[in-house]
């Protein structure tokens, strides 16, 4: 009978013990999973809100491009001959500081590289609108600019909707 009531007074202990250390990890990997989907919702936040700020920036410096006051000058880019490169004025010199830091920031938040690889597609084609507006006016920019832009539009937004698991709303852009 002793040795029973030794037996029992030393397992009671360790199983308490064995309770607790059980629920101690159970906790700790609870919290640990909590951690991770905030960490997860919250990188989804921040890379939401870089995308839409892309894509105002881009816009606001393609309204700027198609202004009639606005004063645009293009040279040949320096390492690519076939290239022209577009210049603003003061008044438009926010507008195209604002589509460069757009674009930074989506290289330093964006988690896949068809994201960042779209968004530079998607600059370079604004750029070539904007080359196009020094020589032409507003309205005699080619027209086949600014479709190959819709369709670099189209391909940033499935690329930035994929990276943010959303659904693909233009199967086809992705092609």
């Amino acid at each position: 009978m002793a040795v029973v009531n030794l037996a029992t007074g030393a397992i009671t202990p360790i199983l308490a013990l064995l309770g607790v250390a059980l629920g101690g990890w159970l906790t700790t990997r609870n919290q640990d999973r909590l951690w991770r989907r905030d960490h997860a919702r919250q990188w989804r936040d921040i890379r939401l809100s870089t995308y839409t700020e892309f894509l105002s920036a881009y816009r606001q410096y393609i309204a700027y491009a198609l202004d009639p006051n606005a004063r645009i000058t293009a040279v040949s880019h320096p390492r690519r001959p076939d290239e022209v490169m577009p210049f603003f004025d003061e008044t438009g010199r926010p507008y195209r500081e604002k589509l460069e830091a757009a674009i930074m920031a989506i290289r330093l938040v964006s988690e896949r590289r068809e994201t960042t690889d779209t968004a530079k597609d998607l600059v370079d084609h604004v750029r070539r609108i904007a080359a196009a507006r020094a020589t032409y006016s507003e309205h005699d920019i080619p027209q086949e600019l600014f479709a190959e832009m819709w369709i670099a539009d189209k391909k940033f937004l499935v690329a930035a909707r994929h990276e943010l698991n959303l659904s693909d709303i233009w199967p086809e852009a992705g092609q």
